[in-house]
């Protein structure tokens, strides 16, 4: 019965999903210049590109304890630098920074606020962090909005690692790279809740002034065509359909960003010739208008360059370096957490925590009755 099932499963999929009519790119029309897919858009990876310094940017967070009320977080921003493969050392920033934030919920004539406090781990790392005045937030703000539910507290939460990678990234251009050097941060660079547009203004302005191409590289993308496909994939079977013979190349343009929330170029890319994916790259609009497709090319070869590594060639190993060293892992969280609650037991406040932090732990006691974590 359930092979049966399966099968059937499979052949309604392969019923309903036609990869013959493509479609172009799909995008909000009011928020995009987009562009027809054509032939003359795919470009072969073939610059030199290795003058170039490439700094790759990261950050990791992950709850501490936390309430409906409240949350403690633990974050960290990790960046390195290569030259091709070559890591590059430098002494002139912290690798990597720690911080906790404090996320909390108040309630002020029937409106529900946000409001986040940062603790740095040490005292040096408290002039990278982002100001706590930008990490207040209404809660009815549309930016924050889920639906027709407010945004958990875990996700405002988040958004304190998120700024201070863009405020770190601003000390990265203007201590560590130079003109024609790279920045990658992983991800778009689309803003997506209040204030963060301040850091992105400031990003692009400090790049563009010394020259440093300030770009981003998602690792997933859910883009789709006009008819309801894949992009990416769509784009795997152009290559096979018009014949494009490059082992490593890019795509460009895909599409403009308009609005002042994601003001950039898209660009496909695929960076190496056994690479099994391709990624979204998106450069600042005004910066990818600087660059002629010469100087595009040799950014692209600097990517390729260092998408080598064995274990996921057409990935850059720079952003494989950062995901590792940026995420806080399960091993901390618990060292950190014992030290928490020690402290509120010590000072008399286990009891005032614990009421809240109860109301959403079953889910937690569910996963050690077998013996796993959650979902």
């Amino acid at each position: 019965m359930l092979s049966e099932t399966i099968s059937r499963l499979i052949n309604g999929l392969h019923q309903n999903v036609n990869e013959y009519d493509l479609g172009d790119p799909f995008f909000q029309q009011d928020a995009y210049r987009i562009y027809p897919f054509a032939r003359e858009n795919f470009y072969p990876i073939n610059g030199n590109g290795s003058s170039r310094k490439i700094a790759f940017v990261d950050g990791g967070n992950q709850e501490l304890i936390g309430a409906p009320n409240f949350s403690v977080q633990l974050n960290r921003i990790y960046f390195n630098v290569f030259n091709e493969t070559q890591r590059i050392n430098q002494n002139e920033l912290p690798q990597t920074i720690d911080f906790f934030s404090v996320t909390l919920l108040n309630l002020n004539d029937n409106s529900i606020q946000y409001k986040t406090l940062l603790f740095a781990t040490k005292n040096d790392f408290s002039d990278y962090l982002p100001f706590e005045s930008h990490l207040s937030f209404d809660s009815t703000d549309r930016r924050l909005i889920r639906g027709t539910t407010r945004t958990d507290i875990k996700e405002v939460a988040s958004v304190a690692r998120r700024f201070a990678e863009w405020n770190y990234s601003r000390f990265i251009i203007d201590r560590i790279l130079d003109k024609g050097d790279v920045l990658i941060s992983d991800g778009t660079l689309q803003t997506s809740f209040p204030n963060e547009g301040h850091y992105l203004d400031v990003l692009h302005e400090r790049a563009r002034n010394k020259g440093v191409i300030f770009s981003g590289l998602a690792k997933t993308s859910n883009m789709i065509t006009t008819t309801g496909l894949s992009l990416l994939g769509s784009l795997h079977k152009l290559v096979e359909d018009w014949g494009i013979n490059f082992e490593e190349w890019y795509y460009s343009p895909l599409a403009e960003g308009l609005s002042k929330d994601h003001s950039v170029i898209m660009t496909i890319v695929k960076l190496h010739k056994k690479a099994d994916h391709i990624f979204r790259y998106e450069i600042s609009n005004r910066q990818m208008k600087d660059l002629d497709d010469l100087n595009l090319n040799e950014v692209i070869t600097c990517l390729a360059k260092n998408s080598v590594d064995i274990g996921f060639p057409g990935y850059p190993y720079g952003l494989i370096d950062a995901d590792n060293n940026a995420r806080v892992r399960a091993n901390e969280i618990e060292t950190y957490r014992v030290m928490l609650l020690s402290e509120m037991s010590k000072l008399g406040l286990w009891k005032k925590f614990a009421h809240h932090m109860r109301s959403t732990d079953a889910h937690h006691i569910l996963n050690l009755l077998v013996g796993g974590y959650g979902r």
